[in-house]
C-alpha cells in the first residue's frame, strides 16, 4: 500500500490544485471551503447588525458593531474550529452559528446571542454567501484578467490594422482582410460579454424555511420583514459593480436563475476565446504568425526543430473543461424537487473548478500572445499569390455597369483555379464596358482589396 501522500502540486487529484496551482491559487480567497465559511460568518454578523439597525433588537454601540465586523476576519484556525463543530452538528451552517455565539460569550453582546441566525434557514445564508464569493472572484480576479486580455488584443488590432491577410471562408481563399481587423472581431465579441457580466445582478433569498417568512412573522408580526431583507441585501452592495438583489418570491432555495445566466455568460466568453485559440493555432500553422523560441524549452521529444503552440492548445482544452461544468451548473441549479432538495449543494462546491480552468485558459492566452508576432511579409505573400480573390470585386463592378451574367462569367474563369493578374486583365479587355471600367478592373490588386478592414480594426 502506498504511504499517505501530503497534498501538494505533485499529489493533487485536480490539476487546478496541482499542475496549475501557481496560476489558480489566487482563487483560494473566493472558492475554498475557508472562503465559504468566512462569507457565512460575514453574512450572519451583518444580519445581526441589520436587526439592530431595524430596531428588532437593541441598538449596538459603535464598538459592538465594530466587534461584529471583526469576527468575519477569521484565520485558518478559526475555520478549523468551525469544521470541528460541524463534526458534531453534521451541518455546516449551524456550525457557523455556534462559532459566532461562542465569540459573543463574555462580551456585551452576549444578551443578543440567540438573535444570531434568527428565523433563518441555512439556504438563506448559503444563497447570499455563495453570491458574495462569486462576485468577489469575478471583480477581483476574473474580470481584471479578461480586461487585460481584451486590452492586449486591442493593442494588436491597432498595430496590425493595415497588415493585409488572406481571409478564408470554408478554409478556402476569400476576399482579403487584415490581421488587425480579425483580432478586432474578438475584441468586440469579448467586450459585449464583459459589459453584460459587469451589469450582472445576482438574486439571493432571505425568506426562511420555505420562502414565506413564516417564522419571522409569527415571532414578530409587526416587523416589515421583506423591507428589512431588501435593506440588508442592499447594504452588501457598497462599492460593487455586480450587485446582489433580493428575490422575495422563492421556495426554500433561491431558484438560481441568475446563477445560470452568469454561468451561461462565462460559457460564451470561454467559447469566444476558444474560437480565438483555434484561429491563432491555424495562423501559426500557416506560418503567418511566428512563435518566439524560449531558451531551454523543448517542442518535441523527437523533433528538435519544433516550437509548439502549446499556450493556445492549453487554453482551448481548459475552456472546454470549464464550459462542460458551466453548462452543467446552468442545467442543474435551476431545477429542484418541490421546495428543495440537496443535490445542488455538492454542485455549488465545484464553482471554483470551472473558474479555475477558465483562469488557466485566460492566462495561457496572455502568455501565448506575448510569444508571437505577425509575419507581415508571409501574410502579404499569401494574399498576392491569390489574384482569383478579385473575382468578387470584378463581378460586382460589372453588375453595377449592367453587364449580363457577370457572376457566371467570373465563375467560369476562376472557380477552383489559381489565376494570374494577366489573365484577369485579358478578361477585362474582352468586356463590353468603357475603357475607364477596364482600367479600373486592371488596377485591382489583392493586397489593396481590403474594403474597410483597417477602419474596422481601429474603431
Amino acid at each position: 500500500m502506498t504511504e499517505q501522500l501530503p497534498l501538494n502540486e505533485l499529489t493533487a487529484v485536480s490539476p487546478i490544485d496541482g499542475r496549475y496551482w501557481s496560476r489558480t491559487k489566487v482563487l483560494l480567497e473566493h472558492f475554498s471551503e475557508f472562503a465559504l465559511i468566512r462569507a457565512r460568518v460575514l453574512v450572519e454578523c451583518e444580519y445581526l447588525i441589520a436587526l439592530a439597525n431595524a430596531g428588532v433588537v437593541r441598538a449596538f454601540s459603535k464598538e459592538e458593531t465594530e466587534f461584529l465586523r471583526f469576527i468575519p476576519q477569521i484565520s485558518l484556525d478559526h475555520a478549523r474550529e468551525v469544521k470541528e463543530i460541524e463534526k458534531t452538528t453534521n451541518h455546516d451552517v449551524k456550525a457557523v452559528e455556534y462559532f459566532i455565539k461562542k465569540r459573543l460569550e463574555g462580551t456585551s453582546l452576549a444578551d443578543v446571542s440567540e438573535w444570531v441566525h434568527f428565523a433563518l434557514t441555512s439556504e438563506d445564508v448559503n444563497s447570499v454567501s455563495q453570491a458574495l464569493c462569486l462576485r468577489d472572484a469575478l471583480e477581483n480576479v476574473i474580470i481584471p484578467t479578461l480586461a487585460s486580455l481584451k486590452e492586449g488584443l486591442r493593442a494588436i488590432a491597432l498595430s496590425e490594422a493595415n497588415t493585409v491577410m488572406l481571409a478564408r471562408t470554408h478554409g478556402q481563399p476569400a476576399s482579403p482582410t487584415t490581421y488587425g481587423k480579425e483580432i478586432a472581431v474578438f475584441v468586440a465579441r469579448l467586450e459585449r460579454q464583459l459589459k453584460q457580466i459587469n451589469q450582472t445582478a445576482i438574486l439571493v433569498k432571505w425568506g426562511g424555511a420555505t420562502g414565506n417568512w413564516n417564522a419571522h412573522v409569527v415571532a414578530l408580526p409587526d416587523t416589515d420583514w421583506v423591507k428589512l431583507a431588501f435593506t440588508f441585501v442592499q447594504s452588501l452592495n457598497t462599492d460593487h459593480g455586480i450587485v446582489l438583489e433580493l428575490n422575495d418570491v422563492t421556495t426554500q432555495i433561491e431558484p438560481h436563475d441568475t446563477f445560470a445566466e452568469l454561468f451561461d455568460n462565462m460559457g460564451r466568453i470561454n467559447t469566444i476565446l476558444l474560437d480565438l485559440s483555434e484561429d491563432l493555432w491555424r495562423y501559426i500553422s500557416d506560418d503567418w504568425v511566428l512563435q518566439k523560441p524560449k531558451a531551454g524549452e523543448v517542442g518535441s521529444s523527437a523533433m528538435p526543430h519544433k516550437v509548439n503552440p502549446i499556450d493556445f492548445e492549453n487554453a482551448e482544452g481548459n475552456f472546454g473543461i470549464a464550459n462542460v461544468l458551466f453548462e452543467h451548473f446552468s442545467r442543474k441549479l435551476p431545477v429542484s424537487r418541490l421546495q428543495r432538495d440537496l443535490s445542488d449543494s455538492t454542485v455549488t462546491r465545484a464553482f471554483g473548478t470551472a473558474f479555475g480552468h477558465s483562469l488557466v485558459g485566460y492566462l495561457s492566452l496572455l502568455s501565448g500572445f506575448r510569444k508571437v508576432s505577425a509575419d507581415r511579409g508571409a501574410m502579404l505573400e499569401a494574399v498576392v499569390s491569390r489574384p482569383e480573390v478579385l473575382a468578387e470585386a470584378i463581378q460586382t463592378i460589372l453588375r453595377a455597369e449592367g453587364v449580363e451574367a457577370p457572376y457566371e462569367q467570373l465563375k467560369e474563369l476562376t472557380r477552383g483555379k489559381q489565376i494570374t493578374l494577366e489573365a484577369l486583365a485579358a478578361f477585362a479587355d474582352s468586356l463590353p464596358v468603357s475603357d475607364a471600367i477596364k482600367q479600373k478592373i486592371k488596377a485591382l490588386r489583392p493586397e489593396t482589396y481590403i474594403g474597410l478592414a483597417a477602419h474596422i480594426a481601429t474603431q
